[in-house]
C-alpha cells in the first residue's frame, strides 16, 4: 500500500514538474524556439560554469532534428523520455549526448570530455561519486575496457549499451543525470540564496 501511494504522489510530483517546466518554455521562448544560451539560462547554467559543457551536450541531444534549436516537440519528446521512457531508450539519447560529432560513435576523447563535465558537475554541486578517488583519464580507460569489444577506441551504440546493461559500474559511469527536475530545483535552491 504505502508502494502504491509512493509511485502516484511520485507521478503527480513528475506531472507539475512537467508543467512547471512548460510554463516557463513558454515564458523563456515566446517563438517556440529554445537557442544554447536560453537553454543554460533554462535551467540556470552559467555560461562559463562547471555545468555550461554538460548543459551544451544535454542541448544536442534535446535537438534531435540538428537544427541548432528545440522546439517545444523536441522538448516533449526529450521530457517524455526523461520521466517515461525505459532504460534502453534513455542510454540511447545517452549515446547521442556523447557522441559529440553525430558520426555514430563515441571515441576517447568525447568520452573523457563528457566524464570531465561530469565530474565538474557534481563537484560544483557538491554531490560526491563513490569513483572519485578515480581520474577522469582512469575512468575512460576502465569503461572503454568493458565496452569496447573489438578493441578499436571507438564505441558503438550497441557497445554502449551492451556495455552499460552487463555492468553496474559502467552504468553508472555512462547514464547521463535524467532528473532535470531535480537539477532545476538545486540550481533554484542555488540562486536564491544569491
Amino acid at each position: 500500500m504505502g508502494q502504491a501511494q509512493q509511485t502516484e504522489n511520485s507521478q503527480e510530483i513528475d506531472i507539475k514538474a512537467l508543467q512547471d517546466m512548460y510554463k516557463k518554455f513558454v515564458m523563456e521562448c515566446p517563438s517556440g524556439l529554445l537557442f544554447l544560451h536560453e537553454f543554460k539560462r533554462f535551467f540556470g547554467v552559467d555560461p562559463t560554469g562547471e555545468a555550461s559543457d554538460y548543459a551544451e551536450n544535454m542541448f544536442r541531444a534535446f535537438d534531435t532534428n540538428g537544427d541548432n534549436t528545440i522546439d517545444f516537440l523536441e522538448f516533449v519528446a526529450a521530457l517524455n523520455l526523461v520521466f517515461r521512457g525505459d532504460m534502453e531508450h534513455k542510454l540511447r539519447w545517452s549515446f547521442k549526448a556523447y557522441d559529440k560529432d553525430n558520426n555514430g560513435y563515441v571515441e576517447r576523447e568525447e568520452l573523457r570530455s563528457m566524464i570531465d563535465s561530469m565530474y565538474r558537475l557534481k563537484k560544483g554541486m557538491r554531490t560526491d561519486t563513490s569513483d572519485s578517488q578515480l581520474t577522469v583519464d582512469e575512468v575512460v580507460d576502465r569503461i572503454l575496457q568493458a565496452v569496447d569489444s573489438d578493441g578499436d577506441g571507438q564505441i558503438t551504440m550497441e557497445e554502449f549499451i551492451r556495455g552499460a546493461q552487463q555492468d553496474p559500474w559502467v552504468l553508472n559511469m555512462l547514464k547521463l543525470d535524467m532528473n532535470p527536475t531535480g537539477w532545476v530545483l538545486e540550481h533554484r535552491r542555488r540562486s536564491a540564496h544569491f
